[in-house]
């Protein structure tokens, strides 16, 4: 169900780099794009969503939110992840809202692993405020 018509601006080095990464991955990262396209799809005050670059990973900005990143590394190859911005305080709020339902590195991201089944609720709910992160930053646990 769709409130909004939203207005994605896309940077075509992005589809280079969904392309790159290997099939066992594609799928997963996909589905990564298509939940965060949905979320801001239904975000009333959301009209543009930009796809870009970000340290060459696929990267998602809305005003008034806080860069979400997606990514796979071959450095580990069994896992891939969602990056936030690691001086905000979307991963550290996750952490304690959530801390039975997601891997976490550090500040700045949420890892899964190739076998896992993701809480889409749950991740569907840091997508959201992590894409209006400056209209709630100051609410406690940033309104979760």
């Amino acid at each position: 169900m769709s409130l909004n018509s939203l207005d994605i601006k896309i940077d075509s080095r992005v589809e280079q780099v969904f392309h790159a990464y290997p099939d066992f991955v594609k799928s997963k990262i996909f589905y990564l794009r298509s939940l965060i396209l949905e979320v801001a799809n239904n975000i009333e005050s959301i009209n543009t969503l930009e796809e870009t670059l970000k340290w060459g990973e696929p990267s998602y900005l809305a005003k008034n939110g806080s860069t979400l990143r997606i990514d796979w590394k071959p450095k580990k190859p069994d896992q891939y992840a969602m990056y936030f911005k690691c001086t905000s305080k979307l991963v550290e709020t996750f952490k304690i809202v959530f801390k039975d339902s997601f891997e976490f590195e550090g500040h700045r991201a949420i890892i899964f692993q190739l076998n896992d089944t993701i809480p889409e609720n749950e991740l569907k709910q840091c997508i959201a405020v992590a894409l209006t992160y400056h209209k709630v930053k100051q609410l406690p646990f940033l309104g979760l």
